[in-house]
């Protein structure tokens, strides 16, 4: 069961890590930044093949727990901001340009890498 959202501590050799409640950046774990578990606060991608809990595991999660992940998420993203020196409306803006030119810049960047 999810309990509370954290970010988890950070392995400093990087190793997977699927299921769980302890790291950030894993894999199908709760209450951990990471990515295709459920409770964390935020996605964390550490580089590793993704394991995906199912939607009903997901969508059992109590609401008092998704309020607690929003407000987290929400806090870490304008701390974000703060340290990059970004308004929220500067934010929305890149966003909106940012997201306009995705896919080409998706394309141009699988040319480079092969290029290379």
């Amino acid at each position: 069961d999810v309990s509370s959202p954290k970010h988890g501590k950070v392995d400093p050799d990087n190793m997977p890590h699927v299921g769980g409640n302890t790291w950030a950046g894993g894999t199908g774990g709760r209450d951990t930044a990471g990515l295709g578990g459920k409770g964390g606060p935020y996605r964390l991608d550490a580089g590793h093949r993704v394991y995906q809990i199912s939607q009903a595991e997901k969508d059992a999660i109590p609401e008092e727990v998704k309020r607690a992940a929003r407000e987290m998420g929400e806090k870490a993203f304008k701390q974000r901001l703060k340290e990059i020196q970004m308004s929220e409306y500067d934010a929305s803006t890149y966003e909106r340009f940012s997201g306009a030119v995705r896919r080409q810049v998706q394309s141009l960047r699988i040319i480079l890498d092969n290029l290379q």
